[in-house]
């Protein structure tokens, strides 16, 4: 079986994650989402709830959103350094476990978030897909699936989708939303959730990827 990855980043409540889910059982792979946070926990040696504080999103205040270039250059920081223990080596350490996860040349996985397409860029056996939808579709999700009111829904929903655009136009210096950051862009409610799963399974395996 060859190794390769497939990126999922989504809006919230578009069912990105679900899809991500279906996939993983479907082939037979391995899922990351949170689990990225605790490998890299593991690895720098940072208490794990750092991880999850910062996870897609960057505390305010405390850096700029205004980056056009982005900040992410691969390199860690040690516990002797003063950036040990900032937003940017927690993307750092979860970029290294990432690409370990992409190079490793034995598992296929799935990678949800984490602006896992930017840092896997240029690599041959990623496929990078994003998942939205609109946001009628995002609120009904969110209501059902967390049972949230409809106006709760809708601050959580917009509140989400903002942290997770700015992290990525920080760590990228590129636009979330942008078509060209990705392989496929999938509005799942033209498509629903099990075709969507479908689609991505078929370009896997059109790019040669995985067995038809």
């Amino acid at each position: 079986m060859k190794n390769y990855v497939i990126t999922i980043s989504r809006g919230f409540g578009s069912g990105g994650s679900h899809i991500a889910r279906k996939i993983s059982e479907e082939l037979g792979i391995d899922y990351y989402d949170e689990e990225i946070l605790q490998m890299a926990a593991d690895l720098s040696g940072i208490n794990e709830r750092y991880f999850f504080e910062a996870n897609e999103k960057i505390k305010k205040g405390f850096i700029a959103i205004n980056s056009s270039k982005g900040v992410y250059e691969g390199t860690v920081y040690n516990v002797n350094d003063k950036r040990y223990l900032t937003n940017e080596n927690y993307f750092n350490f979860q970029a290294q476990v990432i690409k370990e996860l992409a190079m490793d040349g034995k598992t296929p996985c799935i990678i949800v978030g984490k602006a896992a397409n930017y840092v896997l860029r240029g690599l041959t056996n990623v496929v990078k897909i994003n998942v939205q939808a609109p946001m009628d579709l995002c609120v009904e999700n969110i209501m059902e699936r967390l049972q949230k009111s409809k106006s709760e829904a809708e601050e959580l929903i917009a509140k989400t989708n903002k942290y997770r655009a700015n992290y990525y136009k920080y760590f990228t210096g590129h636009h979330w939303l942008d078509p060209a950051e990705y392989d496929l862009s999938i509005n799942t409610k033209a498509l629903g959730e099990d075709y969507a799963s479908k689609l991505i399974i078929q370009l896997v395996k059109d790019r040669g990827l995985l067995e038809a």
